[in-house]
């Protein structure tokens, strides 16, 4: 008969990775407490958060969840990172945390139902921001449109040419000393 704080923690696990977007599954043997606290830290502000889980509780708030790809990485210590929104800084501050650390490992990561090895893990931390994506898709866009002005407004600047150019032709006079020399 479960515990109710095994029925607690299942629940609020359940919780978690249902409303999670990505789920890195990590080993974290070795791991000092506070290097999973600074690791914490740097991922509290991404809505991201590190949870080190008791396998059997996680599969069975992952069969809830209708998660199967997770189930095969539950094999010794375990730490969950999940992310809420963006999963590209969750990963690269993992992987960098990984690389740095030595001690972290990457098992592997769940993305919408589907596993991802540690290299896809790995090769989603490489990506740009989100913010640098857009500016690189508006950018995309925008280019074309500025070269279609360009070409647009080719004949009026060339026909503004032409006109000064007589304007100068004639003696450079402007407007205002055609007038005053015809009065």
């Amino acid at each position: 008969m479960p515990t109710p704080r095994k029925v607690e923690t299942v629940a609020e696990l359940t919780n978690v990775l249902g409303r999670s977007s990505f789920t890195i599954i990590t080993d974290y043997r070795g791991l000092k407490v506070s290097d999973l606290q600074a690791l914490r830290g740097q991922l509290r502000p991404h809505s991201a958060e590190v949870r080190v889980t008791k396998n059997t509780l996680t599969r069975i708030a992952a069969r809830a969840n209708n998660i199967t790809a997770l189930e095969g990485q539950l094999i010794g210590p375990t730490a969950l990172v999940t992310s809420f929104e963006d999963p590209v800084q969750p990963a690269k501050i993992v992987t960098d945390f990984a690389r740095t650390s030595r001690v972290l490992r990457v098992r592997g990561a769940v993305l919408d139902g589907a596993l991802l090895s540690p290299a896809d893990v790995e090769a989603i931390g490489n990506l740009p921001a989100k913010e640098v994506l857009v500016a690189k898709v508006i950018g995309g866009l925008a280019a074309p449109l500025y070269g279609l002005v360009g070409v647009l407004s080719g004949p009026v600047r060339s026909l503004a040419y032409v006109l000064q150019a007589r304007v100068d032709q004639l003696g450079g006079a402007s407007a205002d000393d055609a007038e005053a020399e015809a009065a």
